[in-house]
């Protein structure tokens, strides 16, 4: 016989603002199977737990019920609180009366009534539960880094140096990402090199750390614990093993393209080092744009239409017959650290991006202003190497522009852009800047301290107002704006426009995918919850670090990766993994194997099971649900016809009583 606990929490005034609380209790009582029904202001504190774990054993409680905020927020905390009384943790439910109720309806009269009835399907619920076991899978004692850049840098370090073997994997040629680009680093205007620089080569140099760069995750699988994780490794067309990185190649190589690392304010050879202080200081061969790309053959030969740089290599590095290589690692968690980039400016043509070359985004003016950039760290125009004596930088182009860009603040443009004032005044000391503002956003340790600095001891001026247009004319840019203080229309000369772009993501949704993560409106990684789960993701075993899953700066950026290489190590450092027994499961007798199920998870966790008689003869395939990678979601369990699948915690019975528990509800909602 079922003896239910109900225990109704104020949650301070979220829940009480709107719902009579003792009345939803005393209504609680009264349901056939309740013994005890309460309330308490704050059920999740120590005194809140112990009113139930002292109900539970004073009681003998076969199932509890916790009305109060989302089963997300704190349905962990009653479970433990639960099996520390001697209950199946499973039997021990939360009925959501924050966010589906108090949080919807501003009147007592409509939200009590359905706090009621939610508290009411869910008690029939835990009623029909039965007690679930969590179950151990093996955990492989290595995990993927996905990008290279400092969050990605940070993560793989903090995981090796806890001893564990890691795998990084960055796309581009040599790891450092975006910030490698920089000059400087607000509010303490620390060398960005100095910084990054001595991660870069502990990277490379540590034993548990295993770098591929130039290399891309092609596909994903397996599940948390045991991920299996095919790699590409592009080809450089240049051996690392025998490369010295002398430059001779350089010298006799005849193309010339933009850099991608100068953001095309300078050249590189089509054999290169994306930056002096790349890691790993190996050459790439950009096939794209070698003259070997062209080649033909003649009499089942090939012809080369270029070999300077083969020739003029002692060491013999140069390997035109490589190939992309596949490799293949087993890991136990993934971390994704892909990164931003800047949206297109080109999107705002009145701001002329593209149009001129002294119209440049924020990228670009750090690496005007780096002293490894290509005009040495002296700020000039890139159309004709004149000294820019008057700057004029524009903030929020394409952020907080539902229109055409994108809603959200991208948090380091305001910042960045003070760094550049700041920066370019120490430089030229008789220049000019203007700042076209819509509001200063500072949150930081410093931060509002560096704004007011730039504003008030560089005299750097401020104007508060929106940029119409940027025209070109006779020489110069012509910025037109408004200065919403005086109410007045601005007109301003300038050798060079800056553009503080937004920050999008790096990558196009094609490895959220490969993942099996989700992804927000605009293309970051999608977080498990905001506030308890930030490095989380709904795939157990995938975590988020940096940029990839939101715009940050450095500080918030590194904390995350730490927080990422903290929630990887909590599971690396298991001997088995236990997981939630929440899964679906398969009637083999039921099952008609029309795989409905299997395409529609989203998880890869249904399996085709050959069933055979005792003479090994195929009798007939099968469903089966691989535990370990079923999240449960429940995709499966509604695409099922013959209703073959189950969903522990989930049933039939389950689900059959909440909803004969909400009958009054619904039939008085229909008259």
């Amino acid at each position: 016989m079922a003896r239910i606990g109900v225990f109704v929490c104020h949650c301070g005034e979220n829940i009480a603002r709107t719902v009579r609380v003792k009345d939803v209790a005393a209504a609680a009582r009264r349901i056939p199977g309740v013994v005890v029904s309460t309330d308490y202001k704050y059920l999740c504190s120590a005194p809140g737990q112990k009113i139930i774990t002292d109900a539970v054993t004073e009681h003998g409680l076969t199932g509890v019920v916790v009305s109060a905020c989302s089963p997300q927020l704190h349905e962990p905390t009653f479970r433990r609180a639960s099996a520390q009384a001697g209950l199946n943790p499973f039997q021990c439910e939360m009925a959501n009366i924050r966010e589906q109720c108090s949080w919807v309806h501003p009147d007592p009269s409509e939200a009590t009534p359905k706090a009621t009835q939610i508290v009411a399907s869910m008690v029939e619920k835990v009623k029909q539960s039965r007690p679930l076991r969590a179950f151990e899978v093996p955990i492989t004692k290595r995990a993927l880094v996905i990008g290279g850049g400092v969050a990605g840098i940070r993560t793989a370090l903090d995981i090796a140096n806890a001893g564990h073997s890691v795998v990084l994997v960055e796309r581009e040629p040599s790891i450092g990402g975006n910030m490698a680009r920089l000059s400087e680093t607000f509010p303490t205007l620390d060398c960005s090199q100095c910084i990054l620089t001595p991660l870069t080569v502990e990277v490379l140099r540590h034993p548990n750390i295993e770098l591929l760069t130039y290399a891309e995750v092609e596909a994903v699988s397996g599940y948390v614990g045991n991920f299996r994780v095919r790699i590409t490794k592009k080809p450089r067309y240049v051996s690392p093993d025998l490369c010295t990185a002398c430059g001779d190649c350089v010298a006799a190589c005849p193309v010339d393209v933009p850099s991608d690392f100068d953001r095309s304010l300078a050249w590189r050879k089509a054999i290169y080092i994306p930056f002096p202080q790349a890691v790993p200081t190996t050459y790439t061969l950009d096939a794209g744009r070698c003259l070997n790309a062209r080649h033909g053959t003649a009499s089942g030969y090939r012809v080369l239409a270029c070999e300077r740089c083969a020739d003029a290599c002692l060491r013999r590095a140069i390997d035109y017959d490589q190939k992309p290589e596949v490799v293949e690692r087993d890991v136990g968690v993934i971390v994704a650290a892909t990164g931003y980039q800047l949206w297109d400016a080109a999107q705002a043509p009145e701001y002329g991006y593209g149009t001129h070359p002294d119209i440049v985004d924020g990228l670009e003016f750090e690496r005007l202003l780096s002293a490894s950039g290509p005009t040495g760290g002296e700020v000039r125009r890139p159309s004709n190497g004149k000294p820019a004596k008057r700057v004029v930088m524009i903030q929020c182009v394409g952020s907080r522009d539902p229109r055409r860009g994108v809603a959200y603040c991208s948090r380091v443009c305001c910042m960045y852009t003070a760094k550049h004032a700041l920066l370019y005044k120490h430089k030229v000391h008789d220049g000019q800047v203007v700042v076209f503002y819509m509001d200063i956003r500072a949150a930081g340790k410093g931060y509002e301290e560096f704004v007011n600095r730039v504003m008030e001891e560089e005299r750097v001026l401020y104007l508060r107002g929106r940029v119409s247009q940027v025209i070109p004319r006779d020489g110069e840019l012509l910025v037109f704006g408004a200065d919403t203080l005086s109410g007045q229309a601005v007109q301003v000369k300038a050798d060079l426009v800056v553009l503080a772009t937004a920050v999008v993501p790096a990558e196009d949704g094609a490895l959220a995918r490969k993942l099996r993560i989700s992804t927000d409106a605009y293309g970051f990684l999608q977080e498990a919850h905001p506030k308890l789960r930030p490095v989380e993701t709904l795939t157990a075993g995938v975590f988020l670090a940096g940029a990839a899953q939101a715009p940050k700066d450095i500080p918030d950026t590194v904390a995350q990766a730490s927080a990422a290489a903290s929630k990887a190590l909590e599971l690396l450092s298991r001997p088995v993994l236990q997981r939630e027994p929440t899964v679906c499961q398969v009637n083999e007798a039921v099952c008609n194997a029309c795989f409905d199920c299997q395409r529609v998870c989203p998880y890869g966790a249904i399996e085709r099971k050959e069933l055979r008689n005792r003479d090994g003869q195929l009798v007939r395939r099968v469903a089966h649900v691989n535990p370990a990678m079923c999240e449960g979601c429940g995709a499966c369990l509604v695409a099922c016809r013959p209703q073959a699948i189950d969903l522990a915690g989930y049933s039939n019975e389950q689900i059959f009583g909440q909803l004969e528990a909400l009958v009054p509800a619904l039939a008085g909602a229909a008259v």
